[in-house]
C-alpha cells in the first residue's frame, strides 16, 4: 500500500515559492492501477519522484506498507528502489552503447543476481514485451516504441511491487502510445503490481482503475468510467 498523508512540496526560486503539492492525500491499494492527470508543470513528476524517494517533501508523510518513509535512510531508499520500485520515463534513458538485453539486465546486475538467472530472466521479459528477436540490437537500431518496450522490460525485470510511469507515451505517436499503455496495463495486472501512471492524456488514463487530477498542487479523484464512456481509451482519436 502507498499512502500520502497531507503531503506538501514547495520549491523556492529566490523570493518566489512554488507549491508543487498542496496537502495531497491519497491511498493506493496493492495491485491498483492509478493514473494522475494534469498539464505539464502540474507536479506529476514531483509526485512520482517523492514516492520513489528521489525527492524530499516539505511536510506531511508518505507511507509504504504502513512504514513512514521519513524514517528511511539513504541506504533504505536505495534498497527500495532496487528491489521494490520500477520506473519508466518519457525519455527512454537507455544506455546507447548497450544492447537491449544488456540494458534490461542492469537492475539484476545491481542486485547481484547470478549470470545464468540474469540471462534467463532478461530473455523472458524481452519476449513478454514482444522483443525477444531484438535482444542484440542497440537503442539506435530500435524505433521509439521499441525503445520504450525495452525501458518497460528493464523496469519490471526485477519484479518490483510498484511501477511508476512518468508520461511513458509522451514521445510516441498515438498508435505506439496505445500499445505501450496496454502493455503496461497487461504486465501489471498479470503480476499484481501497483502502477501509478502520470500523464496529460485522457486516452492513456482510460485504462486505470482510478484517475486523479493534479492541478495547482491539488490532487482530486476523477471518474475513470466517465473517461472510458467518452471513448478515451481509443488513443488514436487524440
Amino acid at each position: 500500500m502507498i499512502k500520502l498523508d497531507r503531503v506538501c512540496k514547495e520549491y523556492r526560486r529566490g523570493a518566489v515559492v512554488i507549491q508543487a503539492l498542496n496537502e495531497a492525500t491519497v491511498h493506493i491499494a496493492d495491485g491498483e492501477f492509478c493514473a494522475v492527470m494534469g498539464p505539464s508543470g502540474s507536479g506529476k513528476s514531483t509526485l512520482l519522484n517523492i514516492i520513489a524517494g528521489l525527492d524530499t517533501i516539505s511536510s506531511g508523510e508518505i507511507f509504504l506498507d504502513d512504514q513512514p518513509t521519513s524514517k528511511f535512510s539513504d541506504a533504505e531508499w536505495t534498497r527500495r528502489r532496487r528491489e521494490w520500485i520500477g520506473m519508466v520515463f518519457q525519455s527512454f534513458h537507455l544506455v546507447p552503447g548497450l544492447t537491449a538485453a544488456e540494458n534490461v539486465s542492469l537492475p539484476l546486475q545491481f542486485n547481484g543476481q547470478p549470470s545464468k538467472i540474469i540471462r534467463q530472466r532478461v530473455a523472458e521479459v524481452l519476449e513478454m514485451v514482444g522483443l525477444g528477436h531484438r535482444q542484440a540490437h542497440r537503442p539506435s537500431e530500435l524505433s521509439g516504441g521499441e525503445q520504450q518496450r525495452v525501458a518497460i522490460a528493464r523496469a519490471v525485470v526485477h519484479q518490483p511491487r510498484v511501477l511508476l510511469a512518468d508520461e511513458p507515451t509522451g514521445n510516441l505517436d498515438s498508435h505506439q502510445g496505445a500499445e505501450i499503455v496496454e502493455l503496461l496495463h497487461g504486465i501489471a495486472k498479470r503480476a499484481g503490481q501497483t502502477v501509478i501512471l502520470a500523464t496529460h492524456s485522457e486516452a492513456a488514463a482510460g485504462v486505470a482503475d482510478r484517475i486523479y487530477a493534479l492541478q495547482d498542487g491539488q490532487l482530486t479523484q476523477s471518474s475513470a468510467s466517465k473517461l472510458a464512456s467518452a471513448g478515451a481509451i481509443n488513443m488514436e482519436t487524440t
